[in-house]
């Protein structure tokens, strides 16, 4: 996830959006914090998703083909690591 301080700088600067104070710099500043937001929130997204196993209710795993390989492919490489 993204640091603290980045975050915290987020907050400080859609505070400032909102009060129609946002100078040309902080709204770059801004567009670029969010940018790295995003991509460390979608980066964890998948990690996540990318762990999951499908269970039916009679305890059969259901989980999608393509998610099974996917994590086939990353538990070779953890292992080569």
């Amino acid at each position: 996830m993204l640091e603290k301080s980045k975050l915290d700088r987020i907050g400080v600067l859609a505070k400032k959006k909102k009060a129609g104070t946002l100078t040309q710099e902080e709204a770059k500043e801004q567009s670029k914090l969010r940018q790295e937001y995003l991509q460390a929130f979608r980066g964890t997204m998948r990690r996540t998703v990318e762990n999951v196993r499908v269970i039916d209710p009679e305890g059969n795993d259901v989980t999608p083909d393509k998610l099974k390989q996917i994590q086939e492919i990353r538990n070779r490489m953890n292992k080569l690591n």
